[in-house]
């Protein structure tokens, strides 16, 4: 992925995606390439050896590990406070005399809080390094989350969680990016499996530990929590060394992936990365909007104060896929081989999404038809088991996918995706008791599982057809290009 970088070369200027629609994309990235290049000194270039102890790939697995495990602790801070402040809402309401409504509106400012924040945050580790920019997000998400827990009226708290969550959104974006930073293409399901349990099981949870803190100690005691998980997840993610590869911190040398141009050039230009990707790349465009509605039907799941523990079934569900990693390891392995590359390609990923993607399905129908008095409670219960199964299997490879496909620009391929789900969890939410309200819980179920079952469409249309898009993008193709000219 060594030349990547340079077809996104930074001295594209920021109005790319405007002049993009005027000037075909792959001759406006040739001149810009060609013009990067010849400003570099050759004598200059560092790149690793094959066993460099430098190189994050070949840190120790203990301590591959601990990074994994760090970047995931983080993340589940993020999101188990997203969904833990659902339990406040009862108090909310008792102190500020709101509406319900008015209460959810703490769980939408916070995952737009976080789609914003992916956009700024998530490329500015690409100029920056990871580590700064943890470093920054875990130590003001935690000073933000102050305000909601001392608040006196409900505005503090929803302008509070959306400015906590813009700056805690790099724990949540990022993370990916360093696990894709640490491992090889053999284990990269596998770290992404063991990193997923945060993001997938941390808005289970929330609404669990954040039940019993609730009814014992009072809402604000859900932030004071957050507050102290916050703490050692800046600790955490500071104890760990800087995993993007390109950041050399000197700038008399440089990698393959540098420009040297300056600061806020360089930042625009990661800035609009995701945005140009998103509206240019089709990878991008199919798999941001399906994985936006998978986790945009999650949120409406999630109910306050005991009652979460019915959703311990989503838990077991997500579980259950990571620990059958190996197995599916082999069986992505099976997958026919690139005729040019003598590889596996990346749709053999995409074959456990397929099955994913129908466990969603299924789960939503056999929820809605079996949610009734006459039937034992344990029924609906178990459904959640294939809909936790089926959300990890979506959520892992397809980030695997775009990991795959987009390298050291992993972290801009999967902001735009942190984004846009992020948004449909915000506005789901709003929208779920009037849908439930109205057509009842059986009814509004089966729309949902209709979605999905729609949507299975688009993991098997990049099962059989990933290639010719691969084949049609134009940054890919760019990509190819330039490695044959080296």
């Amino acid at each position: 992925m060594r030349a990547f970088l340079k077809v996104l070369c930074p001295s594209v200027p920021s109005s790319l995606l405007f002049v993009a629609f005027f000037l075909p994309l792959p001759d406006l990235f040739t001149r810009e390439c060609i013009r990067c290049q010849s400003t570099h000194q050759t004598e200059f270039e560092v790149s690793w050896t094959k066993n460099d102890p430098q190189n994050p790939q070949n840190w120790s697995l203990p301590y591959k590990f601990y990074v994994v495990f760090a970047m995931r602790y983080g993340e589940t801070v993020i999101s188990l406070s997203s969904t833990s402040y659902s339990v406040s809402i009862p108090g909310l309401q008792d102190d500020f005399h709101i509406t319900k409504i008015t209460g959810l509106l703490g769980i939408t400012t916070y995952l737009l809080g976080l789609a914003v924040g992916s956009v700024f945050l998530a490329p500015l580790s690409e100029t920056l390094g990871r580590r700064p920019v943890y470093l920054m997000s875990a130590g003001l998400f935690t000073i933000f989350v102050l305000p909601c827990a001392l608040a006196r009226n409900i505005e503090t708290i929803l302008i509070s969680r959306f400015v906590a969550c813009f700056f805690g959104s790099a724990l949540m974006s990022n993370s990916p990016g360093s696990v894709n930073d640490i491992v090889r293409e053999n284990h990269r399901a596998l770290a992404f499996g063991f990193w997923s349990i945060g993001p997938i099981n941390g808005p289970v949870l929330g609404p669990i530990i954040g039940g019993f803190v609730f009814e014992y100690l009072g809402w604000r005691w859900t932030n004071w929590l957050i507050m102290m998980r916050g703490d050692l997840a800046l600790v955490s993610v500071g104890s760990v060394e800087e995993t993007y590869a390109p950041e050399t911190g000197n700038p008399k040398w440089w990698s393959p992936h540098d420009t040297h141009l300056p600061f806020l050039s360089f930042s625009k230009t990661n800035i609009s990365r995701p945005f140009i990707m998103l509206l240019m790349e089709p990878i991008c465009i199919f798999w941001d909007w399906y994985v936006a509605i998978v986790y945009g039907i999650l949120y409406p799941c999630f109910t306050p104060g005991i009652g979460g523990l019915a959703y311990l079934g989503i838990g077991c569900g997500t579980l259950t896929i990571i620990t059958l990693e190996p197995l599916l390891r082999r069986w992505i392995n099976t997958h026919p081989k690139d005729p040019s590359t003598g590889k596996i390609p990346p749709e053999a990923m995409v074959r456990v999404t397929c099955v994913g993607a129908i466990l969603l399905a299924v789960r939503e129908v056999w929820f809605a038809w079996k949610s009734t008095p006459n039937v034992h409670w344990i029924v609906p219960i178990l459904a959640g088991i294939p809909f936790g199964a089926g959300n990890a299997a979506v959520f892992i490879y397809s980030n695997n996918y775009l990991a795959h496909s987009y390298g050291v620009y992993s972290a801009s391929a999967l902001a735009e995706n942190t984004v846009f789900r992020s948004i449909m969890g915000a506005v789901l939410p709003l929208a779920g008791p009037a849908i439930y309200e109205r057509l009842g819980l059986e009814w509004a179920s089966f729309l949902l599982g209709m979605i999905e079952a729609v949507c299975i469409l688009i993991p098997f249309m990049f099962l059989f057809y990933g290639n010719r898009i691969r084949e049609r993008s134009s940054m890919i193709r760019k990509m190819q290009d330039i490695d044959r000219w080296q």
